[in-house]
């Protein structure tokens, strides 16, 4: 097939989709062996101006406000000794501004809009040269045009740029509450139907509810090495005793974000966080482009996900507008996408600097209000 897509993540079935809409015919190859390979992580919140923008050039807008969560939007901000400093508590009948949405449901959607054998699972990318990718499989393929849609560890991305992502201080514990509803009503309560977020003393604790009713936990620890997992004395093979040490690390903190780690069962997940350069572009290949987390890694503050999706969305109109001339769409999508995601990695660095600070929640705090007063301003 001419144009060949590596990833099935959210960009590149975004991507796949636009084209599919156009009557451009795509492939899709992933390393995984089936949808259901792995979990998919937690929820989105996939802003109106970008994720939402995607979705309806993808003509599914409809389907994702049946599985939106508009009370998902709603936010507590503490501080580590459990001063409430805000709760946003969404209205019925408020806007879908930036819904959240469970990650795995949103690629579900994606997948089920594709036509049959678009994703060919268990293809894990090798290398690619001279219009031939071939895969770990011992198959390979043909194109005219190759996507790299593979994320943070892009494999593809080495055919236009040496870049690679470089670790941010920033080492983060994945936990969860399954059903926490039924388990733990008291906690439910405290966490409401969104985000809760404690901030300070160079820590974050941030509880959000997904759809199923599970809760995830992360606890991140900023200014730490990047081989901090390996000399922090962290037991990870026990995850008793992980909760236990990093019930240790919270000396100080309010009782009930100790209770939080308490109720989490035995998934205990650690990840280093890495971003690739600011502003990062590359001389534009007539057969090969990047989107996604694969093009412009940035800190996880919201704005990864909505890239992905609508750079996704943009090439795919592209070059369904420039269907005997990919080189020229792709020069068209990767002008827009290097003006528009270096802004977008520009505030997520901002954001990431503003968590390491000692007085994170109260700068947050003024963040949030600037953010709010900018848009009063843009409204009026």
């Amino acid at each position: 097939m001419p144009i060949a897509i590596v990833g099935a993540g959210l960009g590149g079935l975004a991507l796949a989709r636009v084209l599919h809409v156009h009557g451009v015919e795509a492939v899709v190859y992933e390393r995984e062996s089936s949808r259901d390979a792995r979990g998919q992580g937690g929820m989105l919140d996939i802003h109106a101006d970008t994720g939402q923008r995607a979705l309806r050039e993808a003509g599914l807008s409809d389907r994702f406000s049946a599985i939106a969560r508009g009370e998902g939007q709603d936010m507590r901000l503490l501080e580590p000794d459990g001063t409430l400093l805000l709760q946003e508590d969404t209205p019925d009948d408020a806007p879908f501004e930036r819904p959240e949405v469970d990650r795995a449901d949103l690629r579900d959607l994606l997948l089920d809009s594709l036509p049959e054998h678009t994703v060919r699972w268990g293809h894990a990318f090798e290398s690619a040269g001279d219009g031939v990718l071939r895969f770990a499989n011992g198959r390979s393929a043909t194109y005219d045009l190759l996507v790299g849609a593979d994320g943070a560890n892009s494999r593809v991305r080495a055919l236009l740029t040496d870049a690679r992502p470089a670790h941010l201080g920033h080492n983060l514990v994945e936990l969860r509450i399954p059903d926490i509803d039924r388990t733990h009503p008291g906690l439910a309560a405290m966490v409401g139907r969104g985000t809760y977020w404690v901030l300070g003393d160079g820590k974050s604790l941030a509880a959000q509810r997904n759809g199923d009713g599970t809760v995830r936990v992360g606890l991140s620890f900023y200014n730490t090495a990047e081989d901090w997992f390996a000399t922090s004395g962290m037991p990870l093979d026990d995850p008793a005793a992980a909760r236990k040490w990093l019930i240790g690390r919270l000396d100080g903190w309010d009782a009930r974000f100790i209770s939080l780690i308490e109720a989490c069962d035995d998934v205990v997940v650690p990840r280093s966080v890495a971003a690739l350069p600011v502003g990062l572009t590359w001389p534009s290949a007539p057969d090969v482009t990047l989107i996604g987390d694969a093009a412009h890694l940035m800190p996880a503050v919201g704005e990864g996900a909505n890239m992905a999706l609508l750079d996704g969305a943009l090439l795919g109109l592209a070059l369904a507008g420039r269907p005997d001339d990919f080189p020229a769409a792709v020069k068209e999508y990767e002008r827009e996408m290097f003006d528009r995601t270096s802004a977008a990695a520009r505030m997520s660095e901002r954001v990431h600097e503003l968590l390491t600070a000692p007085d994170a929640s109260r700068k947050m705090l003024a963040f949030f209000q600037q953010d709010r007063d900018q848009g009063a301003k843009n409204e009026n």
